[in-house]
């Protein structure tokens, strides 16, 4: 997320953060961006129907005059309804090499699986979990001496150059 944010305002960028939200009140980039200038929207889902939470979740983007969504660190499936309603305005970066790998522990699945390589994509977010279009994707050398978090912490350096300019892409293709 802050790596979004730091694109978009480092020069010639194609959007701008208008919104920072999470389903965790108490999450490190709320405080951020709050710091940053950025509105931010938390709400935990507890004890909500999920129609109900992501109905709010919906009302605070519009609200906030949100065209498009970029996930990171979201790790909730999204419903059918949703991803309907925002058809081809999210999009989301994971920790593989996709299709390779989709849902959680990818690192450490890699790794069992004795790949030369590991990685992210960006990827445009469907019904089907990490089943999206990719967008772009950064591949990262799996070392012999790697281990889930080595990997872990490369990968992540990677998301943090291959976002921004994914997501600047993307939104320069999408119809205003």
């Amino acid at each position: 997320m802050a790596s979004l944010v730091e694109a978009s305002r480092a020069g010639d960028s194609p959007y701008e953060v208008v919104l920072v939200a999470s389903d965790k009140p108490e999450a490190a980039g709320l405080h951020w961006a709050q710091e940053h200038g950025i509105a931010t929207f938390a709400q935990s889902p507890r004890g909500m129907p999920k129609p109900e939470y992501e109905a709010k979740i919906d009302a605070a983007l519009r609200d906030a005059g949100v065209e498009a969504i970029a996930l990171a660190g979201h790790m909730r499936l999204l419903s059918d309804d949703f991803v309907a309603r925002w058809r081809g305005r999210i999009v989301n970066i994971h920790p593989s090499l996709l299709p390779k790998y989709k849902g959680l522990d990818t690192h450490a699945r890699a790794l069992a699986m004795g790949d030369s390589e590991a990685g992210c994509s960006v990827h445009i977010v469907t019904e089907d979990l990490d089943g999206g279009e990719i967008l772009g994707q950064a591949e990262v050398r799996i070392e012999a001496r790697d281990t889930t978090e080595t990997l872990a912490e490369r990968v992540l350096r990677e998301e943090h150059r291959l976002y921004p300019r994914v997501v600047a892409q993307w939104i320069q293709q999408l119809p205003r």
